[in-house]
């Protein structure tokens, strides 16, 4: 019958990957796992595009598309999770860091400059892993595995640049 059916979109000139009951399972896992319902077809359409992107790549199909499918959304759900902690812990943490007066556009502007020009003066290496970190907010692993260097070696590169972004911007009196 799923043969049947994938023969008949491809046939009307839609090839989609899953077939209604593997969606209706995928769209299951991401709500069991935790996924708000407004998120779930985002989910589904990031399980459909790693399909794609396996057979874009000339890797095999999964014996069992609806198995690894679901695995997959399984997968994204802890992934939204995790992002979601990061997100609240990043909210915390800027949320501490705020005066109870809200500074001026003046003071901010001020702020702004010092930190581009404390990332201009550091070595590429420590301004690369501090944008990689800080502002692409890659894990460590992520941007060792894509500058193909070794974890402990970005934790040193991030550790000298944020202290001596820090050094800078208290030697410019800014914060």
């Amino acid at each position: 019958m799923a043969v049947l059916r994938r023969k008949a979109r491809r046939a009307q000139g839609t090839d989609d990957p899953l077939d209604a009951a593997q969606e209706r399972r995928v769209r299951a896992v991401l709500a069991l796992g935790g996924v708000p319902q407004a998120d779930l077809p985002d989910g589904v359409q990031q399980v459909r595009l790693r399909l794609l992107e396996r057979a874009a790549k000339g890797d095999e199909a999964p014996r069992d598309v609806s198995a690894w499918a679901a695995v997959v959304a399984s997968n994204l759900a802890m992934d939204w999770h995790r992002a979601k902690r990061r997100q609240e812990r990043l909210g915390e943490r800027l949320a501490s860091l705020r005066p109870l007066e809200h500074p001026s556009g003046e003071d901010t502007s001020v702020l702004s400059v010092a930190v581009a020009q404390g990332l201009d003066e550091l070595p590429d290496q420590h301004r690369q892993v501090l944008v990689l970190r800080f502002f692409a907010d890659l894990p460590v692993r992520g941007i060792a595995a894509e500058l193909g260097i070794p974890e402990g070696t970005v934790k040193s590169r991030l550790h000298s640049a944020v202290r001596a972004l820090r050094d800078r911007l208290h030697e410019d009196e800014v914060v």
